[in-house]
């Protein structure tokens, strides 16, 4: 089995993978998250995604590598990481008693043979009201400066999400169904034991191929 790369430093996102029983190396890519600000949120997710693990894979010669990126958009505005407290009120008055979309790109690179394939995976999350009270407890917690949107559904902000419409894991940072099936599409299967990986495998329906 190719070693596997995740290009991210996200704590998250490792301990998602971590689940599905791969090891793995987690590289961190070096891409700024806010180089694309004039895409649409789309194609930022997806751009991003890539990037990173274009970013990782020239490194490589003999690796499958993972980039992922997760944004948060609400009437076409991308919210990304607060840089301080004042945007991380803000951000969270604004998604208050609100719907909103968390994306996730995500961006799998098989080299040596440089085969690449992408997919964005979107979550609709309704936050209900908050009041000005719980807004401070949250943003003095410290929990919503590393992450998109300003809040992270699998810590304290559980509390404020009233319900969702998809995949959970896609809004705290790697939506794993959609990875399984990528990692399908790679020919990977875990349950045959330690892992097959087979480069010539066909594309799984669904998911963008370059």
């Amino acid at each position: 089995m190719k070693a596997i790369i995740l290009a991210s430093a996200s704590p998250r996102r490792a301990e998602l993978l971590r689940q599905l029983g791969f090891s793995f190396t987690v590289v961190k890519s070096g891409v700024a998250e806010d180089e694309l600000d004039h895409c649409e949120p789309y194609q930022m997710a997806e751009r991003l995604a890539l990037a990173k693990a274009r970013a990782v894979a020239a490194g490589v010669t003999d690796a499958l590598v993972i980039g992922a990126d997760t944004i948060v958009c609400v009437d076409g505005r991308v919210l990304g990481k607060p840089r301080d407290r004042y945007e991380a009120v803000d951000m969270l008055r604004l998604l208050a008693g609100r719907e909103h979309h968390v994306l996730t790109g995500l961006a799998l690179i098989g080299q040596p043979e440089n085969r690449v394939l992408t997919h964005v995976e979107t979550t609709r999350v309704f936050m209900r009201e908050l009041k000005e009270e719980e807004i401070s407890w949250y943003t003095d917690s410290g929990e919503p400066y590393d992450k998109a949107g300003g809040y992270g559904i699998q810590g304290k902000a559980a509390v404020f999400v009233e319900r969702l419409d998809g995949c959970y894991f896609n809004v705290v940072g790697l939506p794993l169904a959609a990875l399984w099936q990528l990692f399908g599409s790679f020919g990977i299967r875990i349950w045959e034991g330690a892992g097959i990986y087979d480069i010539q495998a066909p594309d799984h329906q669904g998911f963008a191929s370059e």
